[in-house]
């Protein structure tokens, strides 16, 4: 395995610049100098246009990306990000889910031009009719978050975030397969910041690999599990976490929750419970608890959620 690098990290940012919304950042307030990374705001409502954007373009430039164009297995936020990246850049898109895949899920993809194909009644089944299409079609595949050109794309974000706070000491992010966790940890270690991996005790990919030693598989159970439910860490965030400026947390479902309704309360911000769990992890009394004086950004990644248990 490669390790991802910081230089891989500003490529992405070059190659991307102009092509998302740049993050924008403001205090939690009344408290410890304590600020939210608002990436809830970018294009499909998450952090993956990043890596999805950087994917496309870096084929796009190498001359790659065959004439089937990208596709994907994924209703959620990566398949989001992969339909809308490729229709940015002309580039077809085919999309795979379940028959059963909600249709408000359908209809977003369709509107930003991809080809959805419905296959069986799980998600494995799309899997596979996406594998075998691109051995059919010769379609170039994406991953939800274990690419590098995906990790690093992610990344992207910590550039901003440290181009507004230079003197940051600690960004918190949400984990789940890794993707958003190595881009901007490799970015963070570079400048010297400590990042804060924070995961639902019963969706601890990440965790459980570092306790291992190695990857392993997790049981996957958790209000986040819509967006954090990846049975297993990739090797990239493994070996971004494998360093003393990285503090790994677990929190429950019911302190995601909490944190999601204070968000809501408080702040008037709506996000998806992967998001409150970047939260929850300094919230949490088992938690990380910022140093007086420690300026800390928590990443909050996304919003693509209901607003009906708000």
């Amino acid at each position: 395995m490669t390790a991802l690098t910081y230089a891989d990290v500003e490529a992405a940012a070059e190659r991307i610049a102009g092509r998302i919304r740049p993050v924008a950042l403001t205090p939690r307030s009344p408290g410890p100098d304590v600020r939210f990374a608002l990436e809830f705001m970018q294009h499909t409502g998450t952090f993956k246009a990043r890596g999805a954007q950087n994917f496309i373009r870096a084929h796009l430039e190498a001359g790659t990306l065959p004439a089937a164009g990208v596709t994907i297995a994924s209703g959620g936020n990566a398949g989001l990000a992969c339909a809308w990246a490729a229709g940015a850049e002309g580039v077809p898109a085919t999309v795979f889910l379940p028959a059963n895949a909600p249709a408000v899920k359908v209809d977003r993809l369709r509107g930003y031009g991809a080809d959805v194909r419905l296959i069986g009644s799980e998600y494995a089944e799309a899997a596979a009719a996406c594998e075998d299409f691109v051995a059919a079609s010769g379609a170039l595949a994406s991953h939800a978050y274990d690419h590098p050109l995906i990790a690093a794309g992610a990344g992207t974000l910590m550039t901003e975030i440290l181009a507004e706070v230079p003197d940051l000491d600690t960004v918190v992010v949400a984990v789940g397969g890794g993707g958003l966790f190595a881009g901007v940890a490799t970015a963070a270690q570079h400048h010297g910041v400590a990042t804060v991996a924070v995961e639902p005790e019963h969706c601890r990919a990440l965790n459980a690999a570092l306790e291992a030693g190695h990857v392993v598989d997790v049981p996957v159970d958790s209000v986040a599990a819509d967006s954090l439910g990846a049975r297993r860490a990739t090797e990239l965030a493994l070996h971004a976490a494998r360093t003393d400026l990285v503090t790994s947390v677990l929190v429950s479902d019911s302190q995601i929750i909490d944190a999601r309704q204070r968000l809501w309360d408080e702040h008037r911000v709506a996000v998806e419970h992967a998001a409150a769990t970047a939260l929850a992890g300094i919230l949490s009394p088992d938690g990380y608890r910022p140093r007086d004086g420690e300026k800390v950004c928590v990443v909050l990644c996304g919003a693509n959620t209901s607003l009906g248990d708000l």
